[in-house]
């Protein structure tokens, strides 16, 4: 479900259900961290590009193994360790000590577009979009909106989360979420010339960098994203919730309480 590979100074990490739109299951995420400790302890490894196979970076988590677990007799229990398991692997990322480059091509949607608000860095191919469509589903995106607060500030994050915009590769270059905007068969190369160039850098220099942004400038990130998870977490036990997650797996049109 996630494939690592090694090509020079770039670890590449590639969410690998391409038929699925690259949804994030349990196992996936699990994986994902898996592969960032792996190329964390990798030293010839001076950045990580994290891309998606097919035609997708990633449509948000799994709905069918949200919608399963709703159906279950206790999901409470769940639903807090699946809340805390991401918000560990945003965490994660924020945290790691190399520079990491998201590499989006098509959708970047829900918990898919956390992953690209928690990369260092960001190169997109014109087609890429990037969208929050949770209140959809009767939920809410707990985790996505401290980070795209920190990255485009809070005007952005009601357009995005309230207004439910998806923005296309352009606006977000324009709004500095996107860094670059390339070729479809242009992404990989240019996230991984990209790596080249900063490993030109002092590796301590970079991971400082990383720290004064990240740990410094956002300090209240790590607050922010417990906040954030628990409200997630409360979101997916309420009625709205048990019809979106429903009406998704029936494929219909929800109808909210």
């Amino acid at each position: 479900m996630i494939t690592v590979k090694v090509n020079g100074l770039t670890g590449t990490i590639i969410l690998d259900q391409a038929r699925r739109c690259n949804a994030l299951n349990r196992q996936m995420v699990e994986q994902l961290s898996q592969a960032f400790d792996d190329l964390r302890q990798e030293k010839k490894v001076r950045g990580v590009v994290l891309t998606g196979a097919g035609a997708h970076f990633c449509s948000g988590l799994d709905v069918t193994e949200l919608q399963e677990t709703a159906a279950g007799a206790q999901p409470m229990p769940q639903w807090h360790q699946d809340a805390q398991g991401l918000q560990t692997l945003l965490e994660q990322m924020l945290q790691f000590p190399k520079p990491i480059v998201a590499a989006v091509d098509g959708a970047a949607a829900g918990f898919g577009m956390a992953l690209v608000l928690a990369s260092d860095l960001v190169v997109a191919s014109g087609r890429a979009t990037f969208s929050v469509p949770a209140p959809r589903l009767g939920l809410v995106s707990g985790l996505v909106a401290p980070l795209l607060v920190f990255r485009g500030g809070g005007s952005l994050a009601s357009r995005m989360l309230l207004g439910a915009d998806e923005l296309t590769a352009a606006e977000a270059k324009e709004l500095g979420l996107v860094h670059r905007v390339v070729g479809v068969d242009q992404i990989w190369a240019r996230s991984s010339n990209w790596i080249d160039y900063l490993s030109a850098g002092a590796a301590e220099s970079l991971q400082l960098t990383k720290r004064v942004l990240n740990e410094m400038i956002g300090e209240q990130l790590s607050t922010q994203l417990s906040s954030g998870a628990a409200a997630m977490a409360t979101s997916l036990t309420t009625e709205a919730a048990v019809e979106g997650l429903t009406a998704f797996a029936e494929k219909r049109q929800p109808h909210f309480p």
